[in-house]
């Protein structure tokens, strides 16, 4: 017996080192060939041999290679920033565009091996080298609707089968109050509207919700779009439930439908519109005087170009349940500009005028601009806190 065990520990002592060097598969064939000679089982042959064999070699520990140094987290900040942050799948296919847009009006230098590193970010080191810098802000916005019942029986509930949303020119349309949490009298809107198939947004400042200005600013949207109009969808509003915009749209064969009654979600891309765009740019303060309705103005009128020309945005191309679980598939990040750039119902004329006007466009200044009617709008809004107060002291 004693000779048994002292042939045993030899066999386990000689196979230890073989075992140690082995692949996954070749353990499992040494661990059988020991089994069948000793008459042990499989899990005291493998304890045998780790006893056998001493304890491993302490490893190495791996040296990491830092490919993205500390210098790339300045021009990394400043795109991020002048894209107001976005995430990390938005951004990276974006970025060769806006650091060629930046670098052409000396808004950002970068050395061969710097440019060439940013480029290659991929979306999962983009959102961790930023992670630092992300803030979350939550806001919660309410409704204005007042239901305009008069045509509603003569404008059709959207249906998909009747909009193409593959071509350009049908809008979703929204009005956007900014009240301040005082819906009384009366204050200024945002007319939001927002291309189905590109995500091409407009928005106009108007007085208040008077059918006048709202159709005035629908009409200056048209002339500003990049392609012709061939669809509206509204809510139940009677902003725009009335005969002015009806007979309008008959006149110019434009399709105009609303959507249900208490059912936000029909009108989902301008919906999210009226935060990532509207609400993010001036908030939720009461403006109700004619200098924050030219600020406002103003504002838009900077803001449509950076949104339209350098916000990438994804759209979802599949949604599948399985259960309780649901899986959404995202396209590629585009900006609206590549998107209408890249559709075959557009002109080839108005996709030149695009892409001469894209050259001429600073999306740097085009923040600053943005972020100075945004302080102007803070003052004219604390100019008539004070002069409330003096009026009531």
């Amino acid at each position: 017996m004693g000779l048994a065990m002292v042939e045993r520990k030899a066999v386990t002592k000689e196979t230890a080192a073989r075992y140690r060097r082995s692949s996954k598969k070749g353990k499992g064939l040494i661990l059988d060939e020991l089994c069948a000679l000793t008459g042990w089982n499989r899990d005291h042959a493998r304890r045998a041999l780790r006893q056998a064999a001493g304890p491993p070699k302490p490893r190495q520990p791996r040296r990491q290679v830092l490919v993205y140094g500390p210098e790339l987290m300045a021009p990394l900040r400043k795109v991020w920033a002048t894209l107001d942050g976005p995430c990390g799948k938005r951004l990276a296919p974006f970025m060769q565009d806006i650091v060629e847009a930046l670098e052409r009006f000396g808004e950002l230098e970068l050395g061969p091996r710097e440019r060439e590193l940013l480029l290659a970010m991929s979306a999962a080191t983009i959102d961790r080298r930023l992670d630092g810098a992300r803030r979350g802000l939550e806001l919660k916005g309410r409704s204005g609707t007042k239901p305009g019942a008069m045509l509603k029986h003569q404008i059709a509930i959207r249906t998909f089968s009747e909009w193409d949303e593959d071509r350009p020119g049908f809008l979703e349309i929204d009005l956007v109050g900014h009240e301040g949490g005082d819906p009384s009298g009366d204050f200024c809107q945002s007319l939001d509207m927002t291309d189905v198939a590109t995500g091409w947004t407009e928005v106009r400042a108007v007085k208040n919700k008077a059918q006048r200005w709202v159709f005035e600013a629908l009409q200056a949207v048209e002339a500003a779009l990049p392609f012709p109009l061939a669809g509206i969808d509204s809510d139940n509003g009677a902003e725009f439930i009335n005969h002015e915009l009806y007979r309008y749209c008959q006149q110019r064969r434009i399709t105009f439908t609303r959507s249900r009654s208490e059912r936000k979600n029909d009108g989902c891309y301008v919906e999210q519109k009226n935060w990532s765009v509207v609400r993010r740019a001036v908030g939720y303060l009461r403006y109700d005087t004619d200098a924050e309705l030219a600020v406002l103005q103003e504002l838009y009128g900077h803001l449509r170009l950076w949104v339209n020309f350098f916000c990438p945005q994804m759209k979802l191309k599949e949604k599948t349940r399985q259960g309780a679980r649901v899986t959404k598939r995202y396209d590629v990040a585009r900006t609206p500009y590549q998107r209408v750039l890249a559709s075959p119902k557009v002109s080839a004329k108005a996709k030149a005028t695009l892409t001469r006007q894209y050259q001429t466009l600073n999306p740097a200044q085009l923040k600053r601009d943005i972020g100075r009617c945004q302080d102007q709008l803070l003052k004219e809004a604390k100019l008539k806190e004070d002069r409330r107060v003096r009026k009531m002291a």
